[in-house]
């Protein structure tokens, strides 16, 4: 968005939107509005009225193409930037509008790129690109706001130019560089309760588009079993989940898929996801505003008492990153994908 672009939509906010140090901005009130910079909240000395917010919000939707009413009460739309806007408003709400405009200011960042800014490890980086490039299933997963998107949108980026992917989410937010890519995002029902394209039927579609890979966005609900279906298909993919650790994660796609219905059952899922994942990768939010993998984790396919095993590849011990037993079995087991295994650890 230009300057006067975002003067003329954001009107007092245009100062924070084009301030490329401020991640997040969020109103609680019209009179207490905060803004996040370096992974801290501050707040802003900004006052504003209730018809101003609400002006706000109405001339960013008109770009997005989705609605806002008693009907439906939250929104989640993309701005002309990039940028994900979400709002709710009054009855979910006591009283004010709750507005939260997320910018991806790192979202055209390289693995590489990453491993510069602290992120990773350069033999972190690595072993993720030699990853990618052998067709690994990775799932990255992390809490609000640890640089989840962030993070899958370089790892998408470094998938080989001559395939093809396509991109699946509610709102769009990844933007991966390669030349053959097909974004897809949900949509909601109408004034009549029709239309609605929830992320499952993006996945089953998508397997109709010739892809060479699949990306989900985040994987929330039964959405998990169409993605374990594909990617037990023999297509590659990635993904993104809210979990604390690697072990988490894995647990709560083994648990997401039961959603889809009562004949699903976790003696079918167990070793469907153990042999649908290759990959997990944790990361964070510190205490001093760092995001960073904190660990990357391999699931090795086998299970005990429906639980699979996860073996570390590396870990952040708080000062420098370790590397676990499992990660020389992980080179080695995709090698034979045409990486000399001596290409995955940079010194």
């Amino acid at each position: 968005m230009s300057v006067p672009d975002l003067a003329m939509t954001f009107g007092p906010l245009a100062s924070f939107m084009s301030d490329n140090e401020i991640e997040e901005i969020w109103i609680n009130t019209p009179e207490r509005i905060f803004i996040a910079r370096a992974g801290k909240n501050e707040l802003t000395n900004l006052l504003l009225t209730s018809d101003e917010v609400r002006n706000i919000v109405e001339r960013a939707l008109m770009w997005s193409g989705r609605r806002l009413d008693l009907s439906h009460p939250f929104v989640d739309a993309r701005l002309p930037d990039g940028s994900r806007l979400h709002v709710a408003i009054p009855e979910i709400t006591p009283e004010h509008w709750a507005i939260n405009i997320r910018k991806h200011l790192l979202r055209n960042l390289s693995l590489r790129d990453l491993a510069e800014r602290n992120a990773m490890s350069p033999q972190i980086a690595t072993l993720l690109i030699n990853s990618v490039r052998a067709g690994v299933n990775i799932l990255v997963s992390g809490g609000t706001q640890a640089g989840k998107t962030t993070m899958l949108n370089a790892l998408v980026s470094a998938i080989p130019v001559q395939e093809r992917v396509i991109t699946i989410e509610e709102v769009f937010e990844l933007k991966p560089n390669l030349p053959d890519v097909v974004s897809l995002q949900t949509r909601s029902a109408n004034l009549q309760g029709e239309g609605e394209i929830p992320l499952r039927r993006l996945i089953k579609e998508s397997l109709r588009m010739r892809p060479s890979r699949i990306i989900v966005g985040e994987v929330r609900e039964a959405e998990a079993l169409d993605l374990l279906i594909a990617l037990n298909s023999g297509l590659p993919g990635m993904g993104t989940i809210h979990a604390n650790s690697t072990r988490d994660a894995i647990v709560k796609l083994q648990t997401l898929p039961l959603l889809a219905g009562e004949n699903i059952s976790q003696k079918f899922i167990g070793p469907t996801v153990a042999s649908a994942i290759d990959l997990v990768v944790q990361v964070a939010l510190d205490i001093s505003g760092q995001r960073r993998i904190t660990e990357v984790s391999t699931v090795t396919g086998r299970i005990e008492n429906d639980r699979l095993e996860v073996e570390t590849l590396w870990r952040w011990n708080g000062d420098k990153y370790e590397r676990g037993l499992g990660a020389l079995a992980h080179a080695e087991k995709y090698a034979i994908a045409g990486v000399p295994l001596t290409n995955w650890w940079p010194e």
